[in-house]
């Protein structure tokens, strides 16, 4: 049996010079091959020899100098002629230390982990990690990991040769961002995660679809592998279409009820949610009652998703307030009289507005109570073999976009907060476009704020549920700090703005901070990949997904150079305004 080679196999050519200052993240070399210095730039990776020959500890370079100086020359000149001064240079790199190699490790070879073990030790010899040793180096990261838990990205920028592989389980498991500005390719790089784990026998991944622009993706035409919903719109009131997915307003618990038709500033606020928390739990105990569920009755509360019928709710908001009150000398003013007025303004208002006919209008067998078993069975189960569901949801008014994300994710983490351990499949919603419905909280209305609550809440806790989330957003210095501070792993594409590039580096550890100088070079379709999931924060080119969504950069020159605008489309866009809907 032959013996496994080092991976790391240096020469004194390969020499970039010694350790000359060490502090806890970071090391500084002073560069004694001075040919060396001019082939290194930001992000290659230098090798530190360790307190055994079998040990490197490996480091990214953040910076790369050099200074000159005046000094004297070596030899002194003839006498009576004048002493010159010589330009010597003084050449020095700084690197961040990220790991250790070792090639051999009790019985393995040639592995890396995170984390320095040691501190590199002042004059210790430094080498450049390039050619056949790059290409080996790269090679072993993500080697480990099992079949079953390879995902593979792409490949690595700094070896084209070798594949960009990070762990599935951790990708998922521990939330994830995916962010970049517009144009970089964030929405290729989200199809080619859910191309991945389309492969998988039973993926569970919910995609909360803003724009639409990832149909392609559901058309079996072209080889699609999800299944798609779509948010019901106007036109689906008469005749539900089979993907139109309703979310009834007895879905929503309380506080989210009220915030959509509760005016805080109103003076009799107070008497309106009391008598709408009042009223609602007597429907829903109404209901269980007539579906003969006493031992629900016995412990629901007014939260609890229990259907109701909204009519019968305004008849006995009305009855509050017209009745008169009786005083000794016969009838005086009711207790609620003429306090309800406006709250049920408001909501007659929403009742009447067909935009909310996915929630306020549902249809006949949306108020059945066996209706939610069946809506979260399509949602959360393995649909025929499509457990990736594309949820549409651009015909949802923009006013009530966070109640509806809120509302669904709440619902979706319920269920799967009370199963059973043992019968849990773990679960990934995917937040396209999440700067719309996960705001910082500073800048949240009191409809965003419950949106929030829910997404807060999963990012908290939901790990230990089996619930994820992967977050997507052109501009993360507008998405919840709480959220993207629990995700702990990011696919960062090209990020322009200082303030989202800022982001990034508030939520890396210090020693990396440096890393996000590159966000703002990188090509479309490159991203830098940092986080639990991968042994080393690598810059990455992703691979192309085989199914593109539509969301392709139009070529605004081209067209305008070759293609009149459609008159008839226009036309019909029009129609599609007033109705509402894109049939």
């Amino acid at each position: 049996m032959t013996a496994t080679p080092a991976a790391l196999q240096f020469s004194e050519a390969e020499l970039l010079g010694r350790v000359s200052s060490v502090d806890t993240s970071q090391v500084a070399v002073d560069v004694s091959n001075s040919v060396l210095l001019t082939r290194i730039g930001i992000g290659n990776l230098i090798a530190i020899k360790g307190s055994t020959e079998r040990e490197f500890l490996i480091a990214i370079t953040e910076r790369v100098t050099r200074i000159l100086s005046d000094a004297l020359p070596d030899q002194l000149p003839a006498d009576g002629e004048d002493l010159p001064l010589t330009a010597v240079p003084t050449d020095a790199v700084r690197g961040a230390l990220i790991g250790t190699f070792r090639t051999v490790d009790g019985e393995k070879k040639n592995t890396f982990k995170r984390g320095a073990d040691s501190f590199p030790q002042i004059d210790r010899e430094c080498y450049v990690i390039e050619g056949a040793n790059l290409q080996r180096f790269m090679g072993i990261l993500g080697a480990d990991y099992p079949p079953n838990e390879r995902l593979k990205l792409g490949a690595f920028v700094a070896d084209r040769t070798a594949e960009a592989i990070a762990s599935g389980d951790k990708f998922f498991q521990r939330h994830a961002a995916i962010l970049g500005s517009t144009g970089s390719g964030k929405s290729y790089a989200v199809a080619l995660i859910l191309e991945r784990a389309a492969q998988l026998k039973y993926p569970n991944i919910l995609v909360f679809d803003m724009h639409g622009e990832y149909a392609p993706l559901s058309d079996e035409s072209k080889g699609g592998f999800a299944s798609r919903l779509r948010i019901a719109g106007p036109g689906d009131l008469a005749q539900p279409a089979d993907d139109a997915l309703f979310l009834p307003y007895w879905l929503l618990n309380r506080d989210e009820m009220l915030s959509m038709i509760l005016d805080r500033s109103d003076q009799n606020a107070p008497n309106q949610a009391s008598r709408f928390t009042s009223h609602v739990r007597t429907l829903k105990e109404r209901t269980l009652k007539a579906e003969g569920k006493d031992d629900v009755a016995q412990t629901f509360t007014v939260d609890s998703p229990v259907p109701y019928e909204i009519k019968d709710l305004l008849d006995l908001l009305n009855i509050d307030n017209t009745t008169k009150g009786v005083g000794k000398n016969g009838p005086v003013k009711g207790e609620w009289e003429d306090k309800l007025t406006r709250f049920i303004s408001r909501m007659e208002a929403k009742l009447e507005d067909r935009r909310y006919g996915f929630m306020f209008s549902p249809p006949p067998p949306a108020i059945a109570y066996d209706w939610l078993a069946g809506q979260i069975a399509k949602l959360l189960g393995s649909n025929g073999g499509k457990g990736i569901k594309i949820i549409d949801f651009s015909e949802v008014p923009s006013d009530v976009l966070p109640v509806v994300t809120g509302t669904l994710a709440r619902l979706l983490y319920d269920v799967q907060f009370w199963m059973a351990g043992r019968d849990r499949t773990p679960v990934t919603l995917l937040c396209d476009e999440a700067h719309l419905y996960l705001p910082v909280r500073d800048d949240a209305d009191a409809v965003q704020r419950q949106a929030l609550g829910a997404f807060e809440r999963i990012a908290k806790e939901g790990r230990k549920y089996g619930f994820s989330l992967l977050v997507v957003s052109q501009r993360p210095s507008d998405v919840s700090r709480t959220i993207l501070s629990q995700c702990n792993n990011f696919l960062s594409l090209r990020l322009t703005n200082d303030a989202d590039q800022g982001v990034i580096k508030r939520l890396m550890p210090d020693s990396l901070a440096g890393l996000t100088s590159v966000l703002p070079l990188l090509d479309t379709g490159e991203a830098l990949m940092l986080g639990d999931a991968v042994l080393l924060p690598s810059r990455i080119k992703l691979d192309l997904p085989t199914i593109v969504p539509d969301s392709a950069t139009r070529d605004f020159w081209k067209d305008w150079g070759t293609q009149a605008p459609n008159v008839a489309a226009l036309t019909k866009a029009v129609e599609s305004l007033r109705s509402q809907t894109r049939k």
